[in-house]
């Protein structure tokens, strides 16, 4: 049997990798040996190198690649540590969650398994959690204020048992030594530091757990309770203190009924040992009450003090107290001298106010009342004194007495008399306060600390009282300006200060009645109202003090401004009094211009601007519109404005009246242009220097120049500016006016004779100002066209006819104010020889 057939051999390999042909190359491969290896003779020599670069770079490779491997791994492992981590904690999770599936079923409850109660059920235990905590934190809470309420009236009433049989008995008052008070004072301040301590508490409750009100209104009875009992206590104490001190002292009565009043000084300076500490203590307890005090109803009422001084001390109101009683006995008694009261308070105040300051102030300091002042409660507890009785028995009866109108002139000038007194010592009490405090009334944020330490506060309690005594200084102030209204020697105007214009010494900035030439009516109208306006500075609130200035000062001037309007009125501008008449309506425009610079500087000032703002707050508007003028006086001023305004125009309205009706034959005929002889033609031109102003325009002329120098000489400087340069633009468009609607013709000789008229107009203004032709446009236009060559005007109304407007040739020529028909008509008016 045939065997099969062998296979082939398979074919040897060489001993040599061969290399792949160049079809079988990439283009990238085939672009890198035709760079390195392009030729034969680079195979042999570079061949070598470049396989030890790519042997190289391979081992680098390599070795990234090792360091690769080994970071995956780690990575890897640390990835399964935390699935094998996370695993564990899903197993305990899906532990628990079966158990407490199997707890709710055992209660009856169906649910899924893990996924209602994740749904449902906790939700519902975090909040039996959260309600467990509350009431954990609300035990807390009340066994914290349970304790400290229990020790505080353990405390307090072992203090009243201990003190209540002699505790307001005379003979304790009268025969008290300070030993008795150091046990006792140490356990009240021990009690009010334990009540400062329940009222953080109650704070952090009222801040953070406000549903809790039922235990804060709980503690805050018991509390009051304990208040109840101490602050008698304390008051006490400091009462018999003082009075074995012997306070107050004796004023001596021979010196001041005949008004000398003696200094007195201070007991603490004089008191030594035991009697010194006892009266500290009980200051410092007197304090320190009411520091709690002040705490407990920022609390309760929600009040956020921002920096704001306390005035009223409880310890300083008792030091006031017993010498209120021994002033008001000499009050009482001084009815008619009002001067008196003032100056005994004001006595009694200074003399004390350095001690209170050197000694209470540390103990006020150390009581934690922050921002009380010892100097400023002293000042106001004096001053709410003598206030208390002004409004109680003089301003009271005042008021009574104005009601009846038989004897109301007597109650004036009383009431202004005692007004006057009392600004004086709101001032003088300020000035006691002036090195501590010296913007404390200038200062919204003060309104409440000022009220106390002036007497007019009762106007701003009162708002009927603050009206009366508004309208009883409004008519004062018409009682004194009404004689000055009728006196014609308080209008004469003031010419001392005249302002050359067009001079070195030439300025517009008025600030003075003699650059504003005002009368003298002007500055005393000013000085009533500003007194008007200074006696409101002591009311210690905006509003009220808005109010009486806008029923006084505001109202005075509306009054005067009608005074100017009727002397305008009342003015002839006949062409006879045409000058008395000018002087007249300039006084009461240089009044008004005088006024209203006045106004607006004083509108300027800071107070102003304060209560201007507070305005527009508390609404406060005589028509009752939203305010909308940031100015003060802003009415006043626009008025004084119209008032200026309708005068100055009625001025003007005068004057170009006058020149119309004295130069009416001259502009309107035109005889003096037309000198023809019997031929109808003139034997010659007459040159400039045998020209005369006409006789038609001399007189017009000269009443102008008349009454601009009068003018200049009685208005103050900055109206007279306006007027004089209106004055101009009005004559510039009447005489304009004049020419194109009269047909005069004008041969060449008048065409002289009105250039050199004109010129004199020109000239009447020639003091006012370098260039006055400058001011009649429309006159120097039309003197330019009468003025042209025979040619010309030829010339012109081709290129005229060629332009559609002219108003491209017109300019060309310098002629911008006559439109194309007034140039016409100018034109047609040259009468010229051929």
């Amino acid at each position: 049997m045939d065997s099969p057939p062998r296979k082939p051999p398979p074919p040897q390999k060489p001993p040599f990798q061969v290399l792949p042909r160049r079809s079988e190359l990439s283009s990238q491969h085939i672009q890198f040996l035709d760079q390195d290896l392009g030729t034969h003779q680079d195979l042999l020599t570079r061949a070598p190198l470049l396989l030890s670069d790519l042997t190289k770079e391979c081992s680098n490779f390599d070795v990234h690649l090792l360091n690769l491997r080994r970071k995956l791994t780690k990575l890897a492992v640390s990835w399964i540590s935390r699935s094998f981590s996370a695993k564990s904690s899903l197993s305990k999770v899906n532990f628990l969650l079966e158990n407490l599936s199997l707890q709710t079923s055992q209660y009856g409850i169906s649910s899924w398994k893990g996924g209602k109660v994740l749904v449902e059920e906790i939700p519902k235990l975090v909040k039996q959690v959260q309600r467990i905590e509350n009431i954990r934190k609300y035990i807390d809470t009340a066994l914290q204020l349970e304790a400290l309420v229990g020790d505080l009236e353990d405390g307090v009433f072992c203090v009243n048992g201990l003190h209540a049989r002699n505790l307001f008995s005379e003979k304790r008052l009268t025969s008290l030594k300070s030993i008795d008070f150091g046990p006792k004072q140490e356990r009240i301040l021990e009690a009010i530091k334990t009540m400062n301590n329940i009222e953080e508490v109650l704070v952090n409750i009222e801040k953070f757990q406000a549903q809790w009100h039922r235990l804060l209104e709980s503690v805050d009875a018991r509390v009051d309770k304990i208040l109840v009992v101490v602050r008698p206590q304390v008051l006490a104490d400091h009462r018999a203190l003082l009075a074995s001190l012997g306070w107050p002292p004796k004023l001596l009565t021979p010196k001041i009924d005949t008004g000398e009043i003696a200094g007195l000084s201070y007991p603490q300076v004089l008191m030594q040992g035991d009697k010194s500490k006892g009266y500290s203590q009980t200051f410092l307890a007197l304090c320190s009450l009411q520091h709690l005090q002040r705490r407990r109803e920022d609390r309760q009422h929600n009040i956020i003090r921002q920096g704001k001084s306390c005035v009223g001390l409880w310890a300083i109101d008792e030091l006031v107290s017993p010498i209120a009683s021994r002033m008001e006995y000499h009050f009482s008694k001084w009815a008619e001298q009002p001067e008196l009261m003032f100056a005994l308070v004001y006595k009694i105040t200074k003399d004390f106010i350095i001690g209170v300051d050197e000694v209470l102030q540390p103990l006020i300091d150390k009581a934690r009342l922050s921002s009380c002042s010892a100097k400023e409660a002293w000042v106001s507890a004096m001053v709410q004194v003598l206030s208390g009785f002004l409004a109680k028995s003089v301003f009271s009866v005042h008021v009574e007495r104005y009601r009846d109108k038989q004897i109301r002139s007597e109650v004036i000038a009383s009431w202004l008399h005692l007004i006057d007194h009392t600004v004086s010592f709101d001032k003088q009490m300020r000035s006691l306060l002036s090195s501590e405090t010296p913007f404390f009334l200038e200062s919204k944020s003060f309104e409440g600390l000022s009220r106390g330490l002036s007497v007019l506060t009762m106007f701003c309690d009162r708002p009927e009282w603050l009206k009366i005594w508004a309208k009883i200084e409004l008519k004062a102030a018409w009682k004194k300006i009404q004689p000055l209204l009728k006196d014609e020697r308080a209008w004469i105007i003031d010419k001392d200060c005249d302002v050359v214009i067009g001079t070195e010494s030439e300025h517009f900035v008025l600030s003075t009645r003699g650059d504003h030439k005002a009368p003298l009516v002007a500055e005393s109208a000013l000085k009533i109202a500003w007194e008007m306006i200074e006696r409101s500075q002591t009311l210690p609130s905006l509003q009220p003090r808005i109010r009486f200035i806008r029923s006084t000062a505001a109202r005075f001037f509306w009054y005067f401004l009608n005074g100017l309007i009727l002397r305008c009125k009342n003015t002839d501008f006949s062409l006879e009094n045409v000058d008395a008449s000018l002087i007249k309506v300039c006084g009461s425009i240089n009044a008004a211009r005088y006024i209203e610079s006045k106004m607006q500087e004083w509108s300027d000032d800071v107070n102003f601007l304060e209560m201007r703002i507070a305005e527009k707050d508390f609404d406060i508007d005589r028509n009752n519109e939203v305010l909308g003028n940031s100015c003060f006086f802003g009415d006043e001023i626009k008025s004084l404005e119209e008032l200026m305004t309708n005068w100055l125009m009625e001025i003007i309205a005068t004057l170009l009246r006058h020149f119309e009706t004295l130069s009416w034959e001259y502009l309107q005929n035109g005889t003096y242009f037309v000198q023809e002889k019997e031929d109808g033609y003139l034997h010659r031109v007459p040159s400039v220097i045998d020209l005369a102003v006409s006789f038609d325009i001399v007189q017009a002329l000269d009443a102008l120049k008349s009454q601009l120098h009068l003018l200049k000489t009685s208005l103050n400087p900055k109206d007279f500016l306006d007027l004089w340069r209106s004055v101009a633009d009005a004559l510039d468009q009447f005489v304009s006016r004049s020419i194109f609607t009269s047909g005069i013709r004008y041969p060449n000789g008048g065409i002289n004779q009105f250039d050199f008229d004109m010129q004199a107009l020109f000239l009447v203004f020639q003091p006012f100002c370098y260039r006055p032709e400058a001011f009649f446009p429309c006159i120097r236009e039309i003197l330019k066209l009468l003025k042209m060559s025979k040619e010309e005007p030829k010339l012109l109304q081709v290129a005229l006819s060629k332009d559609k407007n002219g108003t491209k040739c017109l300019h060309s020529l310098g002629i911008s104010r006559l439109t194309f028909d007034q140039v016409d008509k100018v034109l047609s008016n040259r009468k010229c020889r051929s």
